[in-house]
Formats: C-alpha cells, structure tokens, sequence
C-alpha cells in the first residue's frame, strides 16, 4: 500500500480494483484517476463521494487496503501521517498496480 511516481508509459495498461467492504470490482486503466474509472464503470452510486476532483476538498478520501497509486500532483490534499497511514483521494490517485480500496463509513 504505497504511493509512488507514475511508471515511464502506464497509459496503456488496465488493473483491477475492489470496494471494500462491498466487493465491488472495476476496471482501473492507469492513465485515469481510480474515481473516475469507477463513475466510468457504473459505480458511482457506492458512496464515491466527490467535489473538487483536484485533491483539495478531500470528499473522497478513502483507505488503501492493497495496491500501489500514484498521483500526478505535487502534494495531494493528505497529511503525512494519513499517507503513511494508507488514505490516498481516489480524485487524483492513479492506479499502478491492482488496487483495494476501503470506503469511509
């Protein structure tokens, strides 16, 4: 459960993502934020909440269960603890690897 710089050529490459706790999977194509891929998927009536989509509000901050992200922005609207601690925004994290995701309650 790491963030990392985004991979030298990701755009082509698709990975798997879960909801936790609901199961829910979708596709997560690398070159797209995991929020966006899962409005794309039909998901986005499990309480992907959203605002800003630009990492500021915080609205989708979520837990990352397994699975590595990057974000193409310098600092991400998260504290140092909560990113050692594993919450990443779904609005700006992309997908480098498949990923799990958990919802706040």
């Amino acid at each position: 459960m790491t963030t990392q710089s985004p991979p030298a050529n990701p755009e082509g490459r698709v990975f798997n993502a879960r909801i936790e706790p609901s199961g829910h999977t979708f596709e997560a194509p690398a070159s797209l934020p995991l929020l966006q891929a899962a409005e794309q998927a039909g998901l986005d009536g499990l309480r992907l909440d959203s605002s800003c989509r630009n990492g500021a509000c915080r609205t989708c901050i979520c837990l990352l269960t397994s699975g590595q992200v990057a974000y193409r922005i310098e600092w991400p609207g998260l504290s140092l603890d909560e990113k050692r601690e594993g919450y990443i925004l779904p609005c700006v994290a992309y997908p480098v690897s498949d990923v799990a995701i958990q919802l706040p309650f």
